[in-house]
């Protein structure tokens, strides 16, 4: 009896946890409502967001952040940390939304992909590659706090990617999607690569395999002279051809996703300059997002062989030997510090040969 009080309780506390959540998060959903109708009374410029934007806005990020907590895609703060991301970004552009929407469910979907090939090569990898906060919030930060000056700048909406007409807003949805783009193909090659590539890693910054010829003799000691290198990648700064060709078809993905959405949504389209660019921007934001995360990687985050447990790792030890990289950025910080590079100096160049009427 006691065990099942223990079992009722615990369902109880889960439940109204639930509820809390909730209510917290339509109180801030209908404050950015008021604070919406307010701005557009007081300045008259700014559209105010309707009803049914602000009931999808809410209900469709909760649905998903649910399914996703049910599947153990997040714990209970990164489902918190995704639910805010999806309803500020749903609510400035639908665009947004479904980039965001094709980051999240392709990626979580990658992650589970082969878990039992990544479980043995990865000390840190998670039964259903469970997120937390601090993953969403690196991930999804900078896309948040876009989304929020666009919606200070232009308004809840969808516009075109017009520089002539809305250089600001414009600039702020090329950010957002670049870096939506950048942890889409970053995440594709992580998850892609090491399960798929026949060859050999390659260390970014020098081009030498690792982890073999970075560490010789030492795996050779450890594992045997048998072994194959293939089956121990994991190095930080490590790039494959079908990583990187993951990484162009993960910011594809995205852009094409964006642009689907324009199409269906986007008022008067056929005066805006052409739409099509904004995929092979993601393609492009992809790739280079793949790059900088490797190469971010291969020098600010530390990467050495534990002989112990005869896996690659990202920690000090007695028994670990280093491969490659210093201790400064974790894995989060390296995806974090990638999307704001991507965001902040790629926008710029397509601003340079963004098509013009």
């Amino acid at each position: 009896m006691q065990f099942e009080d223990g079992i009722f309780i615990k369902d109880y506390i889960r439940m109204m946890a639930y509820m809390i959540v909730l209510c917290f998060t339509l109180a801030i959903s209908l404050s950015f409502w008021v604070l919406s109708i307010t701005a557009s009374t007081y300045y008259g410029t700014l559209q105010p967001v309707s009803p049914w934007r602000w009931l999808f806005s809410v209900l469709v990020p909760l649905f998903i952040t649910f399914r996703a907590f049910k599947r153990k895609s997040l714990d209970h703060g990164g489902a918190i940390g995704a639910l805010l991301v999806g309803f500020v970004l749903t609510m400035a552009n639908m665009s947004f939304f479904a980039s965001l929407f094709t980051f999240f469910v392709t990626s979580t979907k990658l992650t589970k992909w082969k878990g039992d090939i990544k479980k043995q090569i990865d000390p840190d990898y998670k039964e259903g590659g469970q997120r937390n906060w601090l993953q969403v919030f690196c991930n999804g930060g900078v896309p948040t706090e876009l989304a929020l000056l666009y919606m200070i700048e232009a308004g809840p909406g969808e516009i075109p990617v017009d520089f002539g007409k809305q250089y600001s807003a414009s600039w702020m949805c090329l950010s957002l999607l670049g870096a939506l783009a950048c942890s889409t193909g970053d995440t594709w090659a992580s998850e892609v690569g090491p399960v798929l590539s026949k060859s050999t890693p390659r260390l970014i910054t020098t081009w030498r395999d690792v982890p073999a010829e970075l560490i010789g003799d030492i795996l050779l000691s450890a594992c045997g002279a048998n072994i194959d290198t293939r089956h121990l990648p994991g190095t930080n700064g490590g790039v494959t051809p079908v990583g990187l060709v993951a990484s162009v078809l993960g910011g594809g993905t995205v852009g094409v996703a964006y642009f689907i959405m324009q199409l269906l949504l986007v008022k008067d389209l056929h005066l805006a300059v052409p739409q099509w660019p904004v995929i092979l921007y993601a393609v492009i934001a992809g790739l280079f997002g793949s790059l900088l995360d490797s190469f971010l990687g291969a020098t600010m985050q530390y990467s050495g062989y534990d002989e112990s447990i005869g896996k690659v790792v990202s920690y000090e030890s007695p028994s670990v030997k280093r491969i490659c990289g210093k201790p400064i950025l974790d894995n989060n910080g390296v995806n974090l510090f990638s999307s704001v590079l991507i965001a902040l100096f790629l926008p710029g160049f397509a601003w340079i040969f963004w098509p013009r009427l």
